[in-house]
């Protein structure tokens, strides 16, 4: 098996993944070349970067999906003892300035979670990262049901932005997706609208995915006829 090529096929990329499923992080980083750190405290994207680079993803930080001409989002989900996530999951900025018109049908979060590629990580801090195990790997699409949850959330989370009500945001609104501050610190800054339609500097805000729902995903995997 090839790693860290171009794939050609939805298929082609699935294999890859169900290839990798059960190596150890340092095993998978060694057939690579990667240093591997003590810990993630410096480096909080390294198992993701570790995957996409083992999996031939281009995308990087770009608002494309990772397998653009693949239509497929990767993202690695880190797991306790369980199978339950142990973290949410982000899925991309949100527009603060330039959003109006905007609709669920063209929004990014909309075009990144069409067709994801869900990779398990042993996360549990008692293993060390050298030692954790990485899982199946979950071709997802949202369900008519999970795509109406997020849209009902999108939709509303999206409606306080565009009115400038960025003080009445915080983390428990959304039943499925929620916003956060995604900054690399708290001194990040973006430029955003207030409600009176002035210019200000805002924290960056990211939308990300609860637990609760990743955690039906991955179950759904583990009961579902193979």
């Amino acid at each position: 098996m090839q790693l860290a090529t171009h794939s050609h096929s939805e298929a082609e990329l699935l294999e890859k993944a169900r290839w990798i499923s059960g190596f150890t992080l340092a095993e998978l980083a060694e057939s690579l070349h990667i240093p591997i750190p003590p810990d993630l405290k410096r480096d909080k994207g390294w198992v993701g970067m570790l995957i996409e680079t083992a999996l031939g993803a281009k995308a990087g930080s770009k608002a494309e999906q990772d397998f653009a001409h693949l239509g497929i989002e990767l993202k690695t989900i880190p797991i306790g003892e369980k199978g339950q996530p142990l973290e949410t999951t982000f899925v991309s900025l949100a527009p603060l300035t330039h959003n109006h018109g905007i609709t669920w049908q063209s929004s990014h979060v909309r075009h990144k979670l069409q067709r994801v590629l869900w990779i398990p990580v042993q996360g549990s801090r008692g293993i060390p990262l050298s030692h954790r195990r990485i899982g199946q790997p979950i071709l997802w699409s949202p369900s008519p049901r999970e795509e109406k949850q997020l849209q009902q959330d999108w939709e509303e989370l999206m409606e306080l932005i565009v009115f400038g009500r960025l003080q009445a945001i915080n983390a428990t609104l959304g039943e499925v997706l929620q916003l956060r501050p995604k900054g690399r610190n708290s001194q990040a800054r973006a430029n955003a609208v207030n409600q009176h339609g002035e210019m200000i500097q805002s924290l960056p805000l990211g939308f990300y995915l609860r637990k609760s729902f990743t955690a039906n995903i991955l179950q759904n995997f583990l009961h579902s006829p193979l």
